[in-house]
């Protein structure tokens, strides 16, 4: 699941990674700490840039003092940070340094989760670190990374399920994208089957609808295609919200 999930995902995101970004304004409050801090983590996540991803773990720290009401949720990105870092540790057989960082990601999740239970940003950075890190830890970490994403996927649906026919497609998608993936991936099929239902009801004439269909029609589909991370949230961008809230 992991080669062809990475490609789709540098595939979607690659325009958001590469791009010249603007310096985040760490000043303007109008701006959300997701939003300061989304692209540049991404680029680090989704195209090994180290460059960026330094500089959104700096303003990271600086959002930590300047944004204290936020903390749940800037440290489930310090995990997420952490997590990638662990990552590339394992890959290079750095084995010290990966039980390092990632008994560090594993700390930060959880002052996150008690700082913020119902802070929705925790519980989708947390269910999306995993969907997208799971199969690249090593194979004794799996199945508890994909249960650490089902139940975030789960906490996320009590705080967002009620309005999900409401949300931007990108949010509606990775939503119910991550349910049925974590369902399926934790062994429980049926409840899979249920969320990919919802997909083809709620997310019809989107790129997640074919997806769907795919998997509905072979399960075993969901080894080597994503549902998560198809569609871009534009409007969540950086320079598209700077744009927007200074033509107000």
């Amino acid at each position: 699941m992991y080669r062809l999930s990475k490609i789709l995902l540098v595939a979607v995101f690659v325009t958001v990674a590469m791009a010249q970004s603007p310096e985040p304004p760490l000043s303007d409050t109008r701006l959300t700490i997701h939003t300061l801090l989304r692209e540049d983590i991404f680029a680090g996540f989704l195209t090994d840039d180290m460059e960026r991803l330094a500089r959104g773990e700096k303003n990271l720290e600086t959002l930590l003092e300047k944004r204290p009401a936020a903390k749940s949720s800037l440290l489930a990105w310090k995990a997420g940070i952490a997590t990638y870092r662990a990552v590339r540790a394992h890959e290079n057989n750095r084995a010290d340094e990966f039980q390092r960082k990632y008994r560090e990601s594993l700390d930060l999740f959880s002052q996150a989760r008690e700082l913020g239970s119902n802070d929705p940003g925790v519980a989708a950075i947390t269910g999306g670190v995993y969907a997208v890190f799971a199969d690249r830890l090593p194979k004794e970490s799996r199945a508890a990374a994909w249960s650490q994403a089902y139940d975030a996927y789960q906490e996320l649906w009590k705080l967002q399920g009620a309005v999900v026919d409401k949300l931007p497609v990108h949010i509606r998608g990775e939503l119910l994208g991550g349910l049925a993936v974590s369902a399926m991936r934790t062994g429980r099929d049926e409840e899979a089957m249920q969320r990919l239902d919802q997909i083809l009801t709620v997310l019809a004439n989107t790129p997640y609808e074919p997806v769907a269909k795919k998997w509905k029609a072979n399960p075993k589909a969901a080894a080597d295609t994503s549902i998560t991370c198809m569609t871009c949230h534009e409007q969540g961008r950086l320079a598209a919200r700077l744009n927007a809230i200074n033509n107000k």
